[in-house]
Order: C-alpha cells, then sequence, then structure tokens
C-alpha cells in the first residue's frame, strides 16, 4: 500500500493513504487496526458510517475527530466505546460510555464537536467559504483517553469531507439594483424551484444553508441586509426597507432558471419578521414560508414605516444576563414587548407557514410568538396554513443537521464586547436539527414540487 507523508492536527497524526478511506497498518501477525468512515465525501447532512475493525475484544478505546474551522480555530469531539466480543466497535449501533455525547450517536462526532481546550472564549462554527469542505480527522486511540492525552496510543486513522455544496451546484454572487446576496444554482437548466434565505441581526452574508438547498435541487438566494460593506451604512442599522426584500423575491421570479410560481422564503430569529412582512406585501406572492425562533413584529426600533431601523443595539430596557454576564435578547421580542406599529398583519398571509419552536429558545420567545401566529390565523379562518414544529431542549440557532450545537457565543466587539444566550442542550438540539431539517425538506417538496 503507498502511503504519503501528511501533517496532521498537533503534528502527531499517523501517515494517511492518499486516497480518503480507512488506513491501516501492516503486521506479519495479524491485521492491523483499521478505521473507516463511509461515504469518505458527503454532504453536511448525510450520515456517514464509522467502524473500527481487527481490534481485542471487549477492549477500553476511543474515537476522536478533530477539524480546523474557516478562521484556523481547533474543533474536537471524543468518545469512549468498548470493543465488541469480534473485536470491533460501530457508532450506528454501539454506545459510548463517556467523552462527548453518551448512548448511540451515529453522528456524536460531528454535532459534538466544540473548541479545544485552550481556544478563544464565544466561538461558534459557521462556514464562511462554501467552496471547501470541512476536513474531519478521525482516529482511534487505545484506552478511554481524551484527544488532548497525546501520549496514548493512536491504532488508526482517516480523514472525512463534509460540503455544503455537491458537485455542480454554482454559486454566483449577487450586486444588482442594490441587492447583495449569493445566488446558489442546482446542477442543469432548470428551472428550479427556490428559495429566498433570510437570516437575522448578526448580519454578513450566511451562504451555507442556501448552498446546501441548492445541493437538495432549490435555487437559493442567500440575501443579507444588515451589517455588509456593500450596504447602505452606518453598519450598526438595517438601512434597507420593503422595496430591497421585494427586488430580491422579483429577482428570483424572472430569473430563467427558476420556476417563477414556486418560490418560498425561510428565515430564522429577526429574518422571520422580515420574512412574514414580505409576504404580506402586495406584490409579493410566496408558496410557501419557513420560519425559525423568530419574532413577528420588529425587536428593535423602526426610523420609518418601511422597515428600516435606529441603531439594532441600543434599547437594552429587557435585556437579562446570566452569572456570566452574557446577554439574552429573550424577553425583547415577546409580543406584549414587541413594537406595535411594526407588528405584521399576520391575517393577510396566503400560504403554507411551518414554525420551528426551541422550548430552550434564549434569544427570542419563539413559543409565545408561533401562540400569536396560530391565533391570528385562527380568527381569520386560515388555521390549515399553520403547521407548528416544537422541540424540547433546542435552542435558537436550529441549523442544518450534524452541526454543532452553540449554547451561546461572542456577539459583538465593539463598543463592548458582548457575548448572547442561544440556549439549548446539545443532545437534544441535535436531534432537534436531524428532524426539523427533514420537515423543512418535506414542507419545500410538498409546497414547491408537488
Amino acid at each position: 500500500m503507498k502511503m504519503i507523508q501528511c501533517i496532521g492536527v498537533h503534528g502527531s497524526l499517523a501517515c494517511l493513504h492518499l486516497a480518503l478511506g480507512g488506513v491501516r497498518w501492516k503486521s506479519s501477525f495479524r491485521p492491523a487496526p483499521l478505521l473507516t468512515a463511509a461515504p469518505a465525501r458527503a454532504l453536511i447532512d448525510e450520515p456517514i458510517s464509522i467502524k473500527g475493525r481487527f481490534l481485542p475484544p471487549h477492549s477500553p478505546v476511543t474515537v476522536c475527530a478533530q477539524m480546523h474551522s474557516d478562521d484556523g480555530d481547533l474543533w474536537e469531539a471524543f468518545a469512549h466505546y468498548n470493543t465488541n466480543s469480534d473485536g470491533t466497535v460501530n457508532l450506528t449501533r454501539d454506545h459510548s460510555v463517556g467523552g462527548s455525547y453518551l448512548g448511540c450517536e451515529p453522528m456524536g462526532l460531528f454535532w459534538g464537536l466544540q473548541p479545544a481546550p485552550g481556544s478563544g472564549e464565544g466561538l461558534r462554527l459557521r462556514k464562511k467559504n462554501v467552496e471547501t469542505p470541512y476536513v474531519v480527522l478521525m482516529s482511534l486511540m487505545k484506552g478511554h483517553v481524551s484527544p488532548s492525552e497525546r501520549q496514548s496510543t493512536e491504532l488508526a486513522a482517516v480523514t472525512t469531507e463534509r460540503w455544503y455544496m455537491a458537485p455542480g451546484v454554482q454559486r454566483k454572487e449577487i450586486r444588482q439594483d442594490g441587492i447583495v446576496g449569493t445566488l446558489f444554482l442546482p446542477p442543469g437548466p432548470g428551472p428550479f424551484p427556490a428559495m429566498l434565505d433570510l437570516w437575522g441581526r448578526g448580519g454578513r452574508l450566511v451562504e451555507y444553508r442556501s448552498a446546501l438547498f441548492a445541493s437538495r435541487g432549490y435555487a437559493s438566494l442567500s440575501l443579507t441586509y444588515f451589517n455588509h460593506k456593500d450596504l447602505p451604512g452606518p453598519q450598526s442599522r438595517i438601512n434597507v426597507g420593503e422595496s430591497y426584500f421585494k427586488s430580491a423575491f422579483h429577482l428570483l421570479q424572472d430569473h430563467r432558471q427558476v420556476c417563477a410560481d414556486r418560490i418560498g422564503i425561510i428565515g430564522l430569529s429577526y429574518g422571520v419578521y422580515v420574512t412574514l412582512r414580505l409576504a404580506t406585501q402586495i406584490g409579493v406572492k410566496p408558496s410557501c414560508l419557513i420560519c425559525i425562533n423568530g419574532p413577528v413584529g420588529s425587536t428593535v426600533k423602526l426610523s420609518d414605516p418601511d422597515g428600516r431601523t435606529v441603531d439594532v443595539d441600543r434599547d437594552p430596557k429587557y435585556w437579562t444576563y446570566d452569572d456570566r454576564g452574557y446577554v439574552s435578547f429573550r424577553d425583547t421580542s415577546l409580543p406584549a414587548n414587541l413594537n406595535p406599529e411594526s407588528k405584521v398583519k399576520l391575517e393577510h398571509l396566503s400560504c403554507p407557514l411551518l414554525y420551528i419552536v426551541g422550548e430552550d429558545d434564549l434569544c427570542t420567545a419563539s413559543m409565545e410568538n408561533a401562540d400569536v401566529i396560530e391565533e391570528t390565523l385562527k380568527a381569520a379562518g386560515k388555521s390549515q396554513l399553520f403547521t407548528r414544529v416544537s422541540y424540547p431542549g433546542a435552542g435558537h440557532l436550529i441549523e442544518p443537521p450534524y452541526t454543532p450545537h452553540s449554547q451561546a457565543s461572542l456577539w459583538s466587539v465593539k463598543p463592548i464586547k458582548m457575548f448572547t444566550l442561544w440556549g439549548g442542550h446539545p443532545a437534544p438540539h441535535a436531534a432537534a436539527q436531524e428532524d426539523a431539517w427533514k420537515k423543512v425538506l418535506d414542507f419545500m417538496e410538498t409546497n414547491l414540487r408537488g
């Protein structure tokens, strides 16, 4: 077997075979331990099978995962297993007895990733360059150890690639008529059903969900509306109004590779308010809406009726803090605390709406806002349009599956350094992300293709 020299994290990883796949050392006495991860290349929302073979029976082993973020930070997870009588360990069937998670969690090494000890405070894993994969190094170690115990014996290793973009997906930057976004198109001529993808007050341009939608056959426009250098300043305010979002929706409608009458809108956090507001405007007729943990009105004081705001972090009236000084914005979005003039006229909604709730959301009062939507649509005789999915133990950031849970992260550096609470607990949040993603894709299939 041809081997090449590779440099790995901490400079102590064994040499890997040039092709992705299992690494195995030859022995004249018995087969050397083997660790496999299949498929070696997969989309981020696809599960993989991780197995160890040719191990001593009934022996303690540790399986570790390590990778670097796009910012260069090391993330890692590990789990303790005991091999079976045949000298194997199979993460699809076997139970972890310690480490980053417990029990049978086939993808626990991925959703359980956390910054390595000594990393900066408040890190959150977000893919910045969707045209490159996360490369995850997995290693099999003797005994029940942690990744920091480098003196432990490494028995085998394997790498796997985790992608947001499938082969053939096109990425196109959009800077047209003042619109700032990125359009992703599936392989082929189309026309495709499409999604307008809106994130929250974290700002900037977030592409990875749209890239994944395109990998699943939907054209998707990831649109930024706050805190981006190509948008009107100052960056501390939302300086675009209704015409901006309408133009983005119509850009999708007019695209030659998009089905003009099969366009949905998805929003997370403040993006839910934008999604609901846009869907009730004249001239905008989405086929469906997907809302994840967001309010029915603006949590920020508006500077005009068109939806522009004053500085987004100027009013701490309803902020609360934990014992570390981390801030929760949850009470800001209680229906009674929202700006009355900003509340969406929900009775004007005319398309199916899927609302996803994380019941341990510490950033938005999601359950209370879902109640308002449900009650308003019921009063308007439109109950059939509303579907709620609620997840105990899940936090605010319900994202594509098998990605790490973030309970809190750095929110801003200026004018002061501030950390925000998202809520949730790792295992139930991971289960929520997996189930919610399936329901999102099913909802899109029904309303955009059916």
